[in-house]
């Protein structure tokens, strides 16, 4: 139980789950109703098939037995004891041709009146077993009549019982039931008595099948041979009946009726037909129960559909709040429960984008502020600085040389100071660069070797004002000796590619670590700290990630500093 709720919570979906468990709660009553129907319907079906088969059977073996009696109670009036054997004692016995005449008429008349008055029987005669012959036969005789052929149903004291079998009259080829009585005369043996029931009688009854299927019949004698058999391919003649205790034998179902003259018949139906009845009320409940589950999986589809619709609309919307402040037209799912959701969800996704705006305004303001209060820093410094280099340069040159100074530091304050506009082209910036250096030069009276290769391409290309100065300031101030130098590269790849080498003393991890990936704090607002801080604060403002910096440095070696900016137009 446990696996399977497992199994339920943790890998099945929410359509899944609706389905399966709308199905065991539909399925699982009507599965029990099903069953208990079943073997209901199968109980109260397979008694009605043997109650009807049985009481066919008792109404067929009832109508055999009174078609024999009434063989039985003819039989009597033509033997001795019944008057008319003795009129054929007398004529046998006779020798006179008139009495022999006369006696002849009496008894075709005799037979004449019991045959009208008895209308069940069929062929009648008296039957000479020594000489074989038969005489004062009512029907013409078939040639090869014989009674040794006849089956044997039951035999007693002057009297036997044969059937069914064709009967012996030359123009009816219909089963008969006949009986054999010995007639006792005085002065003659081996005389009897022989009578068919009557035409068609015994078809009739055999055929008077109140179960309507395709059941046939068999005859057993006394002993439970079989005298007559309508399956002689699986219940063969002559043998003993073998379903003497099993009410099914050879893809047969057998129902018996014995007769108080002691033959029986047995009614034998094959399992398919017997089970017909129950097969078509099986496929009944199976094309029910087909409908059945049709019905469940479609309302188990509605349900889902009820449930994903709005979980498709939830999903929308959740989507719309991470991609784009736009406001989705309110749609409408039908269900209340869900439309007061999505309503709620709605004012809820308001509220943080226009909480969302406020913070982003808020940032956008202090990033501005600290930009500004950066550029206030560095600019007072490095004017206090160079103004300072004119008094000593005015007291210790000539004018030629405080000229130079003096044009070069206008150029790169007018540049530096100039905020019209927040970026300048590539161009701009390598002119400001380079009056910088030149300032530099004159400061420290240092000659250092500066080369500058910029890309034709990129000269018009746009680019944060005063981003350039910082880093080449930092190769000054780090390590330049007397032979040092600074290369400065602008290429166009992927993007626009600014590299700052120098051969100075390098930078250690730590220092590299401290420089880009840790905040300044208010004591780092100095110097050099100024500068780099100032320009990791410019690229994010300006290109957010889009824009790489990258330090490399080998101690005693050098460092080179990577700026990757993307590519984008001036007025973006």
């Amino acid at each position: 139980m446990n696996r399977f709720r497992v199994f339920l919570y943790d890998y099945l979906t929410l359509k899944k789950r609706i389905i399966i468990l709308f199905l065991l709660s539909s399925l699982i009553p009507f599965a029990g109703i099903a069953t208990v129907s079943y073997f209901t319907i199968y109980s109260i079906v397979s008694d009605k098939i043997q109650n009807g088969l049985q009481n066919s059977l008792k109404q067929v073996e009832l109508s055999l037995e009174n078609a024999i009696d009434n063989l039985n109670h003819t039989s009597q009036q033509l033997s001795y004891e019944g008057g008319v054997g003795r009129k054929l004692g007398e004529l046998l016995s006779s020798t006179e041709p008139f009495e022999r005449s006369q006696l002849t008429g009496d008894l075709k008349r005799e037979f004449s009146v019991i045959n009208f008055t008895n209308p069940s029987v069929g062929l009648t005669m008296y039957y000479f077993q020594d000489t074989q012959t038969y005489d004062f036969e009512n029907f013409s005789v078939k040639p090869d009549f014989s009674l040794d052929k006849l089956p044997l149903l039951t035999s007693y004291y002057k009297i036997s019982y044969y059937g069914p079998h064709i009967s012996n009259n030359r123009f009816d080829n219909h089963y008969v039931l006949s009986a054999l009585r010995e007639v006792d005369l005085p002065n003659r043996e081996n005389v009897y008595v022989y009578i068919e029931t009557s035409f068609n009688l015994t078809q009739n009854i055999m055929n008077n099948d109140q179960y309507g299927g395709k059941n046939a019949h068999i005859f057993t004698d006394n002993d439970g041979r079989i005298a007559y058999t309508e399956v002689p391919d699986v219940f063969v003649k002559d043998t003993v009946f073998q379903g003497a205790t099993n009410k099914q034998v050879d893809g047969y179902y057998w129902f018996k009726e014995t007769s108080n003259q002691g033959w029986s018949i047995i009614s034998v139906i094959p399992t398919a037909d017997y089970n017909r009845e129950l097969n078509r009320w099986f496929v009944q409940i199976f094309l029910f129960s087909l409908l059945f589950f049709s019905i469940t999986l479609f309302l188990a589809w509605l349900l889902w559909k009820m449930v994903y619709g709005p979980l498709t609309r939830f999903n929308s919307e959740i989507k719309l709040m991470t991609q784009n402040r736009s406001v989705s037209l309110p749609v409408k799912t039908k269900i209340p429960e869900f439309d007061y959701l999505l309503g709620q969800f709605r004012q809820m996704k308001e509220q943080i984008w226009e909480l969302f705006a406020t913070v982003e305004q808020k940032e956008k303001r202090r990033v501005d502020l600290e930009l500004e209060k950066l550029q206030h820093q560095i600019n007072p410094h490095f004017l206090m600085n160079s103004l300072d280099t004119v008094h000593w340069l005015a007291v210790m040159n000539g004018q030629a040389e405080i000229d130079r100074f003096v044009l070069s530091l206008n150029k790169l304050l007018y540049y530096n100071l100039g905020k019209h506009k927040e970026s300048a082209t590539i161009a701009e910036e390598i002119g400001a660069l380079k009056e910088y250096l030149t300032l530099q030069q004159i400061r420290y009276d240092f000659v250092f070797d500066v080369r500058i290769l910029v890309d034709e391409r990129v000269m018009s290309m746009p680019i944060p004002r005063f981003i350039l100065q910082p880093i080449v300031e930092n190769s000054l101030y780090h390590g330049l000796n007397d032979d040092g130098y600074i290369e400065i590269t602008v290429e166009l790849n992927e993007g626009v590619e600014i590299r700052v080498r120098d051969n100075g003393v390098g930078m250690t991890e730590d220092a590299i670590d401290q420089v880009l990936n840790r905040k300044s704090n208010d004591s780092d607002k100095v110097g050099m700290g100024i500068g780099m801080n100032y320009v990791k604060r410019m690229l994010h403002s300006r290109y957010g990630d889009k824009a790489k910096l990258e330090i490399r440095s080998v101690s005693g070696q050098g460092t080179t500093v990577i700026l990757v900016l993307p590519l984008i137009s001036e007025g973006s």
